[in-house]
Parts: structure tokens; C-alpha cells; sequence
């Protein structure tokens, strides 16, 4: 009879009780109970261009196979990316330490033992150990199902954090291709400059020119040289950074290539599919169940614990039921320590709802602002284009008017400036408006890994 009352125990200790746990359903839903967007989400971005959908493998689209080598050199080498793998593994490692708390534990024991008044030694097993507690009300599988969405955010922020640095390493290679290119230029400049130099220098000589003009393009042939040399210092320095985010040592050996334009596609999507495709938005969304999760089980602290254990060993493998014994611990008085955990898992809670809010506010402004700069860097590149076809034929012309007495060197100088100004302008552009399209996918959300077939 002793038997049977306890084994009818264990059985309604192990089944009759429901788990009190939050389905990732319910926990999800409390974010649009809450409010968590103070904002109406609309159909359809306001600076929206197309209707272009948003697609993987967005790196492909620029077609450039250099650029695609140095993204793939970056996911395997970089060390931030691998900081961020390290903390996936740490979170799947918490996850399953928290489930081992719904699992028993087992140990063995033995001892050893010396009767020097018999002179004998005598090894005995003592038996097994199991201990136990039955997560009766949920607590455990609150914190379980918390720790198993925090891992699922830790890896969306590992999918994050590789996009990002796709998206830095398309970024640092457009800047090495403009800094390149404006550091070429320079030194075109610079052997123009010192062209005209030796044409007034020799007039001076034969006395068709003034000392004033030949000083003037000697201070002009020392700017175009110092403009030069710091072209070349920030080529450098892009040089090394990109170096460095592939994993390399920064050098300053990479080459760059020549500077294109952006592709013509230019994508939206819809505001309401960011939500689900951007993974710091899903991670914040997985942080948010996590809270409620934990809020739960802090909650359920208040209600008391069962502890099993069954002992085994030779004198009672034949009786082993008789041998189980249960403790129940009720907690009547903590000194509020309770209660602060529960407020506790309740301010982080509202902390996590205010930081999916504001994560979600941010990805809507970040692609509003790509998709409107996308429509400005157009129309800036039409105009830099003008300036720069304007300013050189207004250019060529001074120069042709001073050989024939008509302008001066100052005259020359002016317009130069302007034309020089215009055509590192027309590079500034072109970079920016591909570091837009890149800022644009990223904000997106949209991989820049292939599409699986």
C-alpha cells in the first residue's frame, strides 16, 4: 500500500499539474498589446522610388568580382564576426545549462575503508543517488523558453552582424576606388600645373612675361603637389582600413579598381515586411518574449518547490520505492527578496518593449533616408556633370584667350579651381551614391549572401 501511495504521488506530481508557460505566440503578441510601435506602420514607404522587391545577394548586383572576394574574405577572417559566433555558442550553452534544471541528476558513491586492528582494506560501493525537482509550476520552463530566445536573438544578431560588415566592406572598397581615383587626378593636376610653369617661366625669360606670374604658378605647382599628397594619405588610410576589416595586415598594398556607378535597380519593399526580414528587429522582437518569459518565472518564485531523491544501493535494490523520499519548500518569508526580482524582470520588460520600439523606428528612418537620398545623389550627379563639362570648356577657353593676350594667369586660376573643384566633386558623388545603394540594402534588410536555389 506505502508503494502504491507513492507511486500515485510521483504520477500526479509528474503529470497532474499544468506547465505554466507562455507560448513564443503569446509572448511575441504582447509587443502589439503594449503598443510597443507608438506609430501606425503604412503600406508603403513615404520616399518610396519602385515597386522593386527587396532580394538576396545584393553584393552580386554591383558585378564586381573583387569586391565579391573581399566580402567573402571578411565573413571568414574578420575578428569582430568571429566575437560574435563566440557569443551564439555562449548562448547555446546557456540554453542547455537552464535545461539541465528540468532534468534529474545522478551520482554514485563509494568509500574506503581501513581496519588496521583486522589488517584488512575494504573498497565498498555505496550506492546511486538520484535527486530531483519537478519544475510543477513552470518556473524552469519560463527561464528554458527565455534562454532558448535569447540564443535565437544572439543569432540574429551574428546574421546582423555579418551583413554589416558586407555592407562596411562594399563601403571601404567604394572609398578606396574614389580615393584612388582623386589621388590620380591629383597628380594630373600637378603635372598641368607644372607645365604651365615652364611655359611662363620661359616667357619671362624672353620677356613676354612678368615675375608676378611665374611666382604665382610655382605657388601653384606647391598646392597641387600638397593636394596631391593628401589624396594619397587618405588612399592610404582607406588602403589599410579595408586591409584590416578583411582580416589582413594593413599594409597598404590592396589595389583598388576603377570607380562605377550605381546599379539602376533601386528597391523598397514594404515597411511592414522590415519587420520580419531585418535581424536586429527580429532579435529585439526574441528579447522582448525572453522578458516575458522571465517576468513569468520570476513571478512563479513565490509558490514552493519539490525536491525527490531515491537513493539505491545494495540493501535496497529489492525495496528501491521505499526509499523515495520528498521535500517541500515553501518560501514564507524572503525579506523581499522576491518581490525585487519580480520588479526587476518587470523594468527590464518595459526596457525591452522601449528598445524593439526604438530599433523599429530607427530601421524605418534609415531606409526613408536611403530611399531619399537615393532620388537627391541622383539629381546632385546631373548637376556636378554640368558643372564639370561647363568649367572645362570655360577652362580651355582661358587658356586659349591667354595665348592670344586676351585673359590673364589669374583669370586662368579662377576658372581652374572651379573646374579641379567640380571634377573631384563629380567623384565625391558617384562614392556617395554607392555607399547610399549599400545603406540602402543594409537598411532593407535584404542578405547580400545568394539566394539558395
Amino acid at each position: 500500500m506505502k508503494r502504491i501511495l507513492l507511486s500515485g504521488s510521483l504520477a500526479l506530481l509528474l503529470g497532474g499539474c499544468a506547465q505554466n508557460v507562455l507560448t513564443h505566440e503569446d509572448a511575441t503578441a504582447s509587443i502589439k498589446n503594449t503598443k510597443a510601435i507608438p506609430t501606425a506602420t503604412p503600406s508603403s514607404f513615404k520616399r518610396s522610388i519602385d515597386s522593386a522587391k527587396v532580394q538576396d545577394g545584393w553584393i552580386k548586383t554591383f558585378h564586381d568580382s573583387k569586391l565579391n572576394a573581399l566580402v567573402t574574405e571578411a565573413q571568414k577572417n574578420n575578428p569582430s564576426l568571429k566575437i560574435a559566433a563566440a557569443r551564439v555558442e555562449r548562448a547555446t550553452a546557456l540554453t542547455r545549462l537552464t535545461e539541465a534544471e528540468l532534468k534529474p541528476t545522478i551520482g554514485a558513491s563509494a568509500y574506503y575503508h581501513d581496519n588496521n586492528a583486522e589488517g584488512a582494506n575494504e573498497i565498498s560501493f555505496g550506492g546511486l543517488g538520484v535527486s530531483w525537482e519537478p519544475d510543477v509550476w513552470g518556473r524552469v520552463g519560463n527561464a528554458v523558453a527565455a534562454q532558448k530566445e535569447l540564443t535565437t536573438a544572439q543569432l540574429a544578431d551574428y546574421n546582423f552582424a555579418r551583413q554589416s560588415l558586407a555592407a562596411n566592406t562594399a563601403k571601404a572598397w567604394f572609398l578606396l576606388n574614389a580615393n584612388t581615383k582623386i589621388y590620380e587626378f591629383s597628380k594630373e593636376i600637378v603635372v598641368l600645373q607644372q607645365r604651365g610653369l615652364k611655359i611662363l617661366d620661359a616667357r619671362e625669360k624672353i620677356g613676354q612675361g612678368n615675375k608676378r606670374d611665374v611666382h604665382i604658378s610655382k605657388a601653384l605647382v606647391a598646392e597641387a603637389k600638397e593636394a596631391t599628397r593628401a589624396a594619397l594619405t587618405a588612399k592610404e588610410r582607406s588602403q589599410r582600413a579595408l586591409e584590416v576589416l578583411v582580416g589582413r595586415y594593413p599594409s597598404g598594398k590592396l589595389q583598388a579598381r576603377s570607380l562605377y556607378r550605381a546599379p539602376s535597380r533601386i528597391p523598397n519593399g514594404m515597411p511592414s515586411q522590415l519587420l520580419e526580414r531585418r535581424p536586429d528587429l527580429i532579435a529585439a522582437q526574441e528579447r522582448v518574449a525572453a522578458a516575458f518569459h522571465q517576468h513569468a518565472s520570476a513571478k512563479l518564485l513565490h509558490l514552493p518547490s519539490i525536491n525527490l531523491k531515491l537513493g539505491l544501493g545494495p540493501n535496497s535494490l529489492n525495496d528501491a520505492i521505499t526509499n523515495l523520499t520528498a521535500g517541500l519548500y515553501a518560501p514564507l518569508y524572503t525579506g523581499g527578496a522576491i518581490e525585487a526580482q519580480v520588479a526587476i524582470a518587470n523594468a527590464e520588460q518595459k526596457a525591452a518593449i522601449a528598445t524593439y520600439a526604438k530599433t523599429v523606428l530607427k530601421a524605418f528612418q534609415e531606409v526613408e533616408n536611403a530611399l531619399a537620398a537615393e532620388k537627391h545623389l541622383a539629381a546632385r550627379l546631373h548637376y556636378v556633370n554640368t558643372m564639370v563639362k561647363e568649367y572645362k570648356a570655360a577652362y580651355d577657353m582661358t587658356v586659349e584667350r591667354y595665348r592670344i593676350g586676351d585673359s590673364s594667369v589669374l583669370d586662368i586660376i579662377i576658372v581652374q579651381g572651379k573646374w579641379v573643384a567640380a571634377e573631384i566633386k563629380k567623384m565625391q558623388v558617384i562614392r556617395e551614391r554607392l555607399i547610399n545603394r549599400v545603406n540602402l540594402h543594409l537598411a532593407l534588410g535584404g542578405s547580400f549572401d545568394r539566394p539558395k536555389q
